[in-house]
């Protein structure tokens, strides 16, 4: 237990031992108590001291009571101290433990069954940077998991439930942001005969529900914004966004070459990498539409040729059945109808390989073993990403990704 209460020490009655040990008591200390307890005339609980024992003593000082710690480094270098001087941060930290645990009941409640899959792997699962280590006994180069996706997908085939959640580890070897650290927390489930409209509705149900959990109130306060988290959010279509805040509707353009054209016009658009009609839009909605993204919204039917493992949309082609969920301008879900025709998966694994060739470091590999379980058959089903520390962030009012993971990634003190 926790909590705070009075220690009532009398000269007249306690023993020049006792007295000799208060003296040198430090703001840190452990000390044990024992005596009668009692509330004072003011209703305050009390302990009458009879007996001090010292059961750890703090050797370095504590920051200044009533300025707390507000080095911001040395908050995330030494948690521990951090802990002790802001409240603040243990709350985060708990409603952390609380969002996890609400995830993890309702999913149970609707009959998803938890698994866990491999930490290291032999190819990268996902779109997104590795961290390359190496398995001395096998002698082999592994990675560290991007995504459980792939493996979680293997045990729907299998047949091991038609629903299957993870919440664990992923580690991407990418840039250090208030929004980005390389090792981080997802939350993956897999539904069988669900597609995308499914994972919108149980994506808002378990955002909702964290909510509840942590703050007792679907409304939350993010820096000046109010954000209503209630259902039903909007969704969108990608590229009726940027219309909507470009004025070009990239629907009505097919060649690359015009609808780089149309970026360049619009103008203030990153096009480098851009070499196809989908990363062209992609970029646009990066720089003109995902900042205003302040409410919930799924963000819907993405290109397909920025969505290798999302299932062709069925009345486009040129798009997949995938969303974005995005609060506070961010991405905190991504989810779509799983592809499971393993000949069109193995065409898109190959065109990801071209563009590793290309010098994408982020392009997937090719996974034939994956493609083996989709030959056996993956029945239709739906798929759901959402990020930990970034809902957590936004349902603590945090201001970096940092105050929400206890220990984050930071580069040595000593090292400039």
């Amino acid at each position: 237990m926790t909590g705070a209460i009075q220690i009532f020490s009398s000269i007249k009655t306690l023993s020049e031992d006792i007295i000799k040990t208060l003296e040198l008591l430090d703001i840190g200390d452990w000390i044990g108590v024992s005596g009668p307890i009692r509330r004072t005339k003011r209703g305050e609980l009390t302990i009458n001291n009879e007996k001090v024992t010292v059961l750890s003593k703090s050797l370095l000082p504590l920051p200044e009571k009533y300025h707390g710690l507000t080095d911001i480094e040395t908050r995330y270098r030494q948690r521990y101290v951090d802990l002790i001087v802001n409240k603040e941060s243990g709350d985060r930290l708990r409603k952390r433990s609380i969002i996890i645990a609400s995830m993890r009941t309702f999913l149970a409640e609707k009959g998803f069954l938890e698994v866990e899959t491999p930490m290291l792997h032999l190819i990268p699962g996902a779109s997104a940077k590795p961290f390359l280590t190496h398995h001395n006994a096998l002698n082999l180069p592994m990675y560290l998991r991007i995504a459980p996706e792939l493996f979680l997908k293997r045990l729907m085939v299998g047949g091991l439930s038609d629903k299957i959640f993870e919440i664990n580890r992923c580690f991407r070897n990418e840039g250090i942001s208030p929004r980005h650290n390389p090792e981080f927390t997802m939350m993956e489930l897999y539904q069988a005969f669900a597609d995308y409209t499914d994972m919108m509705k149980i994506t808002e149900e378990i955002i909702q529900n964290a909510a509840l959990k942590a703050n007792g109130t679907t409304k939350v306060i993010y820096n000046d914004h109010e954000i209503d988290l209630s259902s039903p959010w909007p969704r969108k279509s990608m590229i009726e966004l940027v219309k909507e805040k470009t004025g070009v509707d990239f629907s009505t353009i097919t060649r690359v070459e015009d609808a780089r054209e149309a970026a360049k016009k619009i103008g203030g658009i990153p096009l480098e990498g851009a070499d196809s009609w989908g990363k062209v839009i992609e970029a646009v909605f990066g720089e003109k539409v995902e900042p205003t993204l302040i409410q919930p919204i799924h963000v819907t039917d993405h290109p397909l040729d920025i969505s290798p493992l999302a299932k062709v949309h069925r009345d486009d082609p040129r798009l997949t059945e995938r969303f974005e969920s995005y609060i506070n301008t961010w991405e905190v879900a991504n989810a779509f109808s799983e592809l499971n025709d393993p000949i069109e998966q193995g065409k898109r694994f190959e065109a990801q390989v071209k563009n590793r060739e290309k010098g994408d470091e982020e392009a997937q590999h090719m996974d034939k073993d994956y493609l083996n379980a989709l030959e056996h058959g993956l029945p239709p089903t739906g798929g759901l990403g959402i990020g930990v520390d970034r809902l957590t962030m936004i349902l603590t009012n945090a201001p970096s990704i940092r105050d929400v993971i206890a220990f984050p990634t930071m580069k040595p003190k000593d090292e400039k």
